[in-house]
């Protein structure tokens, strides 16, 4: 399935010269200071389609860009001051605006066997955009591999080396890329249907983006083959973590948040917080601290966030939010956090003491949340 670029160009423009007017929004704050922090999210806007918002720290829409479809992640790059958003799997576009308003958004898509899987992540330089991929053909993952510079043309794609690959991120040496291979696939002809879950083999591959060769590749054992890897995170120290989605019962769920390194395979997580039946068997999106120390995991299913100390590997604070999902940090050992309810909450500390909470009316966060 191809995208027409030109007509989704004209059906997603907006003025970018100045900002949409800001809309109502109600707020509960206790000494917050937030005004410059922006927030990036895809969204659905009630009677009004889809949309990714700039939201500040305290409360408001600073932006508002329409889309004639639903996107999922953001991805950020700061160098340049712009963000790509991009397409919820089985996706067809991707989007590139820029975060000052000043440049005219570009759109682009997959080759015509390929479709996004609703997450990329820029090049230090921000000259190139690595996006997760699915080739329709084979059913492997693929990173396609998009120059910047020349409208976002395709110049090559390297493989995940597994199946399903989602969530994908730069390590700092900029030359690492870790793809969280899910384990199944997605049928392009039927939406969302999964492919194989009972043969799944979810891994997380630590890859060379300047060759396209296979660094390191951590798999889950047998009894556990059903916790799809999804979202992942770096802390400070270089580890990274992932969030899962178990594909089987409910009840039989294991714990759903690990972590590894290149040299290292994966751990999960220290019992002791919210098991994974607790959490519904859904981990929707990771996110690590500024100051690296802390690791943050949404249960949306379950309504609440849930923290962990990245150095001891255990869970040591819980939030309630109804459907939270989004993450992002908002300084040292805190976070904001969207909810697919319209409601953003951007914590003054670890604890969620001094927080301020703004609700949006008729709007329904996606997935994530990303610091601008």
């Amino acid at each position: 399935m191809a995208i027409d670029r030109r007509r989704f160009v004209a059906c997603a423009l907006i003025a970018l010269t100045a900002p949409r007017a800001v809309l109502a929004a109600e707020a509960r704050a206790a000494g917050h200071e937030s005004a410059d922090v922006v927030y990036a999210a895809a969204a659905r806007r009630v009677g009004h389609g889809y949309a990714v918002l700039l939201v500040s720290g305290d409360g408001r829409i600073l932006r508002e860009i329409p889309l004639t479809a639903r996107a999922h992640d953001i991805a950020i790059d700061r160098v340049r001051r712009r963000a790509v958003a991009c397409a919820r799997r089985p996706g067809y576009f991707a989007l590139c605006f820029g975060l000052d308003g000043h440049a005219e958004p570009e759109v682009f898509a997959p080759p015509q066997d390929r479709h996004f899987y609703g997450h990329g992540a820029f090049s230090p330089d921000g000259r190139l955009i690595y996006m997760t991929e699915h080739d329709v053909e084979t059913g492997e993952g693929v990173i396609g591999v998009y120059d910047t510079d020349k409208s976002f043309s395709r110049i090559g794609e390297f493989p995940s080396y597994g199946i399903g690959p989602h969530e994908a991120i730069l390590l700092s040496d900029g030359k690492t890329l870790v793809a969280a291979n899910g384990g199944f696939g997605s049928d392009p002809a039927t939406g969302r249907e999964s492919i194989d879950v009972a043969g799944m083999e979810p891994n997380m591959s630590f890859i060379d983006v300047e060759t396209g060769a296979l660094k390191a590749q951590h798999g889950l054992p047998t009894g556990i083959n059903l916790l799809s890897i999804r979202h992942l995170a770096a802390d400070a120290s270089g580890a990274v973590w992932f969030g899962g989605q178990w594909q089987g019962a409910v009840e039989d769920a294991p714990e759903l948040i690990g972590r590894a390194r290149i040299d290292r395979p994966i751990a999960l997580i220290e019992p002791g917080g919210p098991a994974g039946d607790a959490l519904r068997g859904y981990i929707g999106s990771v996110a690590v601290s500024a100051d690296g120390r802390l690791l943050a995991a949404s249960a949306p299913r379950a309504g609440c966030v849930v923290y962990a100390d990245t150095e001891t590997g255990r869970i040591v604070h819980e939030v309630a939010l109804k459907d939270a999902c989004g993450l992002a940090d908002s300084g040292p050992r805190a976070f904001a956090i969207s909810s697919g309810h319209g409601v953003v909450k951007v914590e003054g500390s670890a604890d969620g003491a001094a927080a301020l909470e703004t609700r949006f009316p008729s709007t329904e966060f996606d997935n994530h949340l990303r610091r601008v």
